[in-house]
Order: structure tokens, then sequence, then C-alpha cells
């Protein structure tokens, strides 16, 4: 059985004469190279480019998700089933409440919300619509609000009529939080002492039952207006993010062990929004990588067709080679690493080019972009194997010219 030789690998000396053979190519050709390597410029500052922008994006997203509490748990009643008779509705109480923190491990703080709604002025002689929300102290923790003035109110307020409003009620209201911290606040004709200003984590565009005109009050007050225990939302907060999902199931169980079995109950948490979101950035950056790639790929074929020129042009150089004794692997690797040349150059300014957006981006202003330095990496091998690929073509056409036609030729 006859077993094929391997080439040797180019020498030291081997290596440098071709290096030195394709520098005076390049200069003797400078226009032609400087536009083939334009476009893996493109390509791959492209492919940097975008892995910065999916990167960015997944990680705002995130870090705004995080901010509203990734370690919430929200459950809510959401009606009963159809009955011959009907029935009064199924609510969640106080004591549902209590005993999740009872029988759930990891559970650190949890809060009911009453909702409401008062007319009432707004300033400047105009009324609207006040959501009011009965909470515990604990709902800070949960939802993850920021005092901007004053305080928010504790377990010694239990049975005070004292109220926390929104920033923007402040300023519509009384014309700035300052102002509004110690103004009183009519409720059903009752007053109630403003003793701070709140905001959430993040910006939620309204999509929670904090509003711009929000106003909370210590949840054993708001039961003077609704005459009962019955709360629709209890929301809870455990100690660790990898229980998460296991809390979420435990919850949902102990809560619809203690009603009907007809009753509804929707028990959530922010992990699937976190997962989806997630997977939705992935994707998003796997089609831009895909444009990038294609790109490169575009690239490849415009270092082939050069490649092919080339080879054409220097048809006699390669005769005078191979009557010198040059062999056919010789000039193919003469012309494959001119191609590799050409696109990995292209490719290390292209990364240079990619990475100097997030860099001056990071020095220039407070806004922090992550770097990857992975997609460097990356876009450096992906260089070199566009120009491994698309430089073989042109190589072998090179290598298997006759030698006695190349040097024919004019």
């Amino acid at each position: 059985m006859h077993t094929p030789k391997l080439k040797p690998m180019p020498s030291g000396a081997e290596m440098r004469e071709i290096a030195l053979v394709a520098i005076d190519s390049f200069r003797q050709n400078r226009v032609r190279f400087a536009l083939t390597a334009l476009s893996m410029i493109i390509g791959t500052a492209s492919l940097i480019v975008v892995v910065t922008i999916g990167l960015t994006g997944k990680h705002y997203v995130l870090n705004e998700i995080q901010k509203i509490g990734v370690n919430m748990i929200e459950a809510e009643y959401h009606g009963s089933g159809p009955r011959a008779t009907p029935v009064a509705p199924d609510f969640l109480t106080l004591d549902d409440m209590r005993a999740v923190q009872r029988e759930v491990p990891g559970v650190i703080a949890a809060s009911p919300v009453v909702a409401l709604v008062e007319r009432m002025p707004l300033g400047n002689g105009r009324e609207g619509d006040v959501n009011i929300l009965g909470v515990l102290p604990d709902y800070r923790i949960v939802r993850n609000l920021q005092v901007s003035a004053g305080r928010f109110f504790d377990n010694d307020d239990s049975r005070n009529k004292v109220a926390l409003i929104t920033e923007k009620l402040a300023k519509k209201r009384f014309a700035g939080q300052d102002a509004a911290v110690g103004a009183t606040l009519r409720i059903s004709g009752l007053p109630f002492t403003v003793i701070g200003t709140f905001r959430e984590g993040v910006e939620t565009f309204g999509q929670t039952e904090v509003g711009d005109s929000t106003v909370l009050i210590p949840y054993t007050i708001s039961r003077y207006f609704t005459g009962n225990d019955n709360v629709k939302q209890l929301y809870f907060s455990v100690d660790n993010t990898a229980i998460v999902p296991q809390s979420t199931e435990s919850i949902r169980k102990l809560i619809i062990s203690r009603h009907r079995p007809d009753s509804t109950y929707d028990v959530s948490n922010l992990t699937q929004v976190l997962r989806i979101i997630t997977n939705t950035a992935n994707a998003l950056t796997a089609v831009l990588l895909l444009i990038a790639l294609v790109t490169l790929a575009v690239s490849g074929v415009g270092i082939m067709n050069i490649m092919l020129v080339t080879v054409k042009s220097r048809t006699r150089e390669i005769g005078i080679r191979k009557a010198v004794g040059a062999t056919r692997y010789e000039i193919k690797v003469q012309f494959l690493a001119e191609a590799i040349f050409i696109s990995v150059i292209g490719g290390l300014i292209g990364c240079f080019i990619g990475m100097a957006l997030p860099v001056s981006v990071r020095l220039l202003t407070e806004f922090h972009i992550p770097i990857s330095g992975l997609s460097v990496i990356v876009a450096v091998l992906v260089s070199l194997l566009v120009g491994l690929v698309f430089g073989t073509a042109p190589a072998s056409r090179a290598a298997q010219l006759d030698p006695v036609e190349s040097l024919r030729y004019e």
C-alpha cells in the first residue's frame, strides 16, 4: 500500500522569501491591494460592531429587568370557573401571604397590593384619577423602589395616615418634591401626610401597577376603604435568584391548596421574561453576525478575483520561477500566502476600527459598552480562513501553469 508523502512545511528562510516576494508584489500594486484589503476591513469591523451592539442591547435589557427585581414573584387572582350558581370571588388574603412566609423557604420580603382609584386635584385647576395602593413596608424591597425625598413608611406607621407619592405626581400637585414632603393629601375626605416621594428603579412605561400618578398608603389604612382583607395581588421576594422557579411553583401549590378548586391564580416571575429576552437578543445577534459573515464572504470573492488577475498578470514571472527550479507546491504556497496576507492584514485593521468604537464611547462618555475579546479572536480566525479558502483556487491555477507556455506569455 502506497502512503502519500506529506508536503514539508516551508522553512524560516523560505517563509522570509515568500514574505519578501509578497511585499514586493503589494508595492507594485498598491491600489489593487488597498481596495482588496478594504473589503476585509469593512467586513471584519462590521463583525466586531455587530457583536458589540448585540452585547450592549442584551446587557441593557437584562440590567433593566434586574432593576425591576429579578427575585420578585407575583401572585394574582384571576377569577373562578363557571358554576351553576354564582359565588363570591375567592380573592387572595393576608393569611395567604403569611402562610407563604412560613412554609416557603427563602422568602425574605412580602407585601399585598390593594388597588383603589381616587379622583383628586392635580394642580392648575385640573383633576384626574390617581391610583391608591395599599402596601406594606416590604413593598419597597420587593419592587426595588427608590425614595427620592423624605422616607418610606415603616411598621410604626401602620396606623398612621401617611402617604408616598410618585415624583411626577409631586411635580403636578405640589410643584416639586421638596414642597410635597409634609404636605396634606386628601383621600376620600381623609387627610394623609405626604412623608416622601418615590420612583421605580427602572422606567416601565406604565406596564406595572405603579403609574405616573400613584399614591402608596399603609395596607392597614387601606382596609378602612375596602372593609375586608381581600387583595388581588401578592408580591414576594426571595434571597437567591437560583431558587426563583422552585419558589414560584411552591407558592402556586400552597395558594391553590388554600382556596376553592375552581379558582384561578397566576403565580409568575421574571425568569421566563429574562429567558425570552436573552434568546431574542442571541437570535438577533446571530442574524446580524450572519450578515457580517456574508460581507466577509463577499470580501473573500473579491480576494479570489484579484488573485486570479494577479496570477494572469504574473504568468511570465511564474514561468521564470519554474524554469529555475521552483516546484508547483512552492508556487502554490507563494500565492496562497499572498491571499492570506491580504485577508489577515485587512482583518487586523478592521478589528482595530471595530474595537475603537466601544473604547472611544467608554472613554468619552459615562456609558459602559461591553467589549468582547472573543469576537476579535473570531474575526481574526475568520479572516485567516477567508484568505485560505478563497486563495486556494488562484494559487492552484498558478501552480498548474505550464512553464513553457508561461515563458512565452506577454
